[in-house]
């Protein structure tokens, strides 16, 4: 079988690392949310206010109507002590780690912090060949001024889900921006699967849900990038662009979104053997 470190690193995780985090509710078991890294308890015990915390976990006590001020308040005293980084000014839903909406809104950069729930959507774009079958994949390169994972080879859009909408409009919206393509031009798009990924990363935990989304794109029509956060954007050889996922030039989720891919598709030899080291990765799609 050929090696994917993708497969490893997606639940590259050391939760003894890590307290949990919880929320309470009225009249109910407190809500799994996330976990804290046990190095960083001793910085939420100056907020006995909102928290407790302690060695067992991290809680926040306040009133329902309370939370999102709280959490706004603590996140900027810990982006100032780097604790919160590669800030982004975006609004993600706190989620349960089950997938249950809390109703509060945080920044997103925190949900690493915080170890909480956020969710992405990727797309693979490729050019069929006369068999009508997959013979070329799109890949990106992020910008070099990206926050995460600057200059790394990515799949041809792919962004995280803000609040307000679904993993859909997210593909939609960054279609756009990262490829120049209209709406008009997204009629083939189809649902893949949905990796779950659990792995500590320089930020935190990434703890996410990706989306993945597939679009046959037609020969000759070449994607532009409009919002300055994609370096180049190459059509390559299928055979080219596996192996380039398959080693460390590319982000963890773009080689994940391109595993599922060529496994959906029956493009990879030993596909029998990935699937089933894949199998624990991958969650039931809902409709969005």
């Amino acid at each position: 079988m050929i090696e994917w470190p993708a497969i490893a690193a997606a639940r590259a995780h050391d939760a003894a690392a890590r307290a949990p985090f919880r929320v309470t509710q009225p009249a109910a078991p407190a809500l799994a949310v996330g976990s804290v890294a046990r190095t960083h308890l001793r910085a939420l015990a100056r907020w006995p206010q909102w928290l407790h915390a302690d060695e067992h976990g991290v809680t926040l006590h306040c009133a329902p109507g309370e939370r999102a001020a709280a959490l706004a308040t603590m996140h900027e005293v810990l982006r100032r002590d780097g604790l919160i980084v590669a800030w982004r000014d975006e609004a993600f839903p706190l989620f349960t780690v089950d997938g249950r909406d809390t109703g509060v809104l945080i920044e997103r950069a925190a949900a690493r912090f915080w170890g909480s729930l956020t969710l992405g959507a990727h797309c693979n774009g490729y050019v069929a060949g006369a068999d009508g079958r997959p013979a070329q994949l799109w890949i990106a390169r992020r910008s070099l001024t990206k926050a995460t994972d600057p200059g790394k080879l990515d799949n041809l859009v792919g962004g995280g889900v803000p609040a307000g909408q679904s993993p859909r409009d997210t593909v939609i919206r960054e279609a756009w921006e990262e490829a120049g393509l209209e709406p008009s031009q997204l009629r083939t798009l189809a649902r893949g699967r949905v990796i779950e990924l659990l792995r500590d990363i320089p930020e935190g935990l990434q703890r996410e849900w990706i989306h993945v989304y597939d679009l046959a794109l037609p020969a000759g029509l070449a994607p532009r990038n409009q919002d300055g956060e994609v370096a180049e954007l190459v059509l390559h050889p299928l055979p080219h662009a596996l192996a380039l996922a398959t080693g460390n030039e590319m982000t963890v989720d773009a080689s994940l979104v391109t595993l599922d891919f060529a496994l959906r598709h029956r493009l990879l030899d030993d596909a029998a053997a990935l699937a089933a080291a894949t199998a624990p990765l991958f969650r039931a799609a809902s409709a969005a």
